[in-house]
């Protein structure tokens, strides 16, 4: 290609993760023309380095860990992991970093793929540099879906670059297992990252510089874990902060605020995460490069009526799942303006994304787990609601001591006393992540207690952890 061509769509969307497919998906699916401009590989961070790779890595630890807790089993799995068979088993989930099948369902669906680096120069357009630098115009008849996702925030230490640190990318696509790691941060990377590493036969040392784990669920949760990153070999230190890190012939070495220097092999920042919009031309329609991009619940970006901002770009839920919930919400929007259908938007409407104020589920896939959907108790009082916490111990519940010797566990469900639903609830302990669609639907559903009594969970199982939840609140 050795000049500008230009091609016009109904809807050009930026970005082939999960979010930019499935935003193509459900323009296609009503009809509309639909680009897709990818400059990476189609199937995006979550394919390739992130819930993929993470969750490919972790499910050996998880299930060494259940069937160390079985009669009968433990003894049989003492050994170590054989950690090249479970790299070997990440690798296989991530195609090898190959997309040729993620590029052949979006030729099944009819949406064109442009290679290249996309960039908006005015209002509907966007041009793509291929990769050998020729120029294709790309113009939009109705909308402009930025889909870029974000990507790792590094903390602003000198001489960072020359450390070469592990970001969540190298976390999760490291070809070795390191002799000594650093993790720095306490959220979902850091301690899924820690879980895995430590498993793997890597020392781990997890800094934290706030007073837990997982701040962002109910602060059980990341004691919990804590507790059990501790007991695995992990050395978790919280309230400590990074002043500096180097690396020394080989040798990364962080100081921390006290002074002590502490040595690794590698040092991954797991430190939050920021918008990939820097060099995407926001400047050309009046916004700002790098900056995250509000939206409406259809959405729509603030003021501009054809462009789009969907998934981890608009900072209204970084998770996958809700990505996708978006771009199903936010394809359908495109397709009822394009074709002049009445929109839904209304809370729970099919045009209004509206479980990204009040349903958010998502799991950490540690060990334990820990799986919460809305808001914790703290958010509840902070929001206004007049709301009570009742908690169960999971140990008390037939199934989990069916499920593991010595279960550990807790679950929380917040309750607003005013409406009698539920604003938020929380579990933690083993095998808990399939239990978080349940309590999705009671969320979502705004199902009210006493329609609850009337859900019957199955005997034994965890579940019954429902009816231990319900019988608390009556009798509180």
């Amino acid at each position: 290609m050795t000049e500008t061509e230009t091609n016009a769509y109904d809807v050009v969307v930026l970005g082939a993760g999960p979010v930019g497919e499935n935003v193509a998906d459900r323009t296609r699916a009503a009809g509309l023309t639909t680009a897709v401009v990818e400059s990476e590989l189609v199937g995006g961070e979550c394919s390739y380095w992130a819930c993929m790779p993470s969750k490919a890595l972790l499910r050996p630890v998880i299930a060494r860990a259940d069937a160390r807790r079985v009669p009968g089993l433990r003894q049989a799995v003492q050994g170590p992991l054989d950690a090249s068979a479970v790299l070997a088993h990440r690798d296989y989930y991530t195609s090898n970093w190959k997309d040729d099948g993620q590029v052949a369902w979006l030729d099944s669906i009819g949406a064109d793929l442009h290679r290249g680096h996309g960039r908006l120069t005015g209002p509907r357009t966007v041009t793509v540099t291929g990769p050998d630098g020729g120029e294709r115009v790309l113009t939009a008849r109705h909308a402009v879906a930025v889909c870029t996702g974000s990507r790792a925030a590094l903390p602003g230490l000198a001489g960072l670059d020359a450390v070469k640190p592990w970001t969540s990318r190298e976390a999760t696509s490291s070809p070795t297992v390191p002799g000594r790691l650093i993790v720095i941060g306490g959220g979902v990377v850091a301690t899924e990252m820690a879980t895995v590493w430590q498993a793997l036969g890597s020392r781990v040392t997890l800094l934290v510089r706030g007073k837990g784990l997982l701040p962002r669920m109910e602060p059980f949760a990341g004691e919990l874990i804590a507790e059990a990153l501790t007991e695995a070999g992990a050395d978790v230190r919280t309230g400590t902060s990074v002043e500096s890190v180097t690396r020394e012939n080989g040798t990364v070495v962080a100081v921390t605020g006290t002074g002590e220097r502490i040595e690794a092999d590698e040092i991954l920042f797991a430190t939050g995460r920021a918008p990939r919009t820097d060099d995407i031309g926001l400047e050309s329609i009046g916004l700002d490069p790098g900056s995250w991009l509000p939206v409406d619940d259809s959405l729509r970006v603030t003021g501009h009526d054809w462009l789009y901002a969907v998934g981890d770009v608009n900072h209204r839920a970084l998770l996958t799942h809700q990505g996708k919930y978006q771009a199903r919400i936010a394809g359908a929007a495109i397709a009822a303006r394009a074709t002049g259908e009445t929109l839904l938007a209304d809370p729970w409407g099919a045009h209004a994304a509206t479980a990204d104020h009040t349903a958010v589920p998502q799991v950490v896939f540690t060990d334990p787990e820990a799986a919460a959907v809305g808001l914790s108790l703290a958010e509840a009082e902070e929001a206004g609601h007049w709301v009570k916490a009742v908690d169960v111990d999971l140990s008390t519940v037939s199934g989990a001591g069916l499920y593991a010797d010595g279960y550990q566990g807790r679950a929380r469900m917040v309750v607003d006393i005013e409406d009698e639903i539920l604003r938020g609830v929380t579990f933690v302990g083993p095998g808990v992540g399939e239990l978080i669609h349940s309590a999705t639907v009671a969320v979502a559903g705004q199902v009210p207690i006493s329609r609850l009594w009337h859900a019957v969970p199955s005997y034994p199982t965890i579940s019954e952890v429902w009816l231990r939840l319900l019988e608390a609140y009556r009798d509180a």
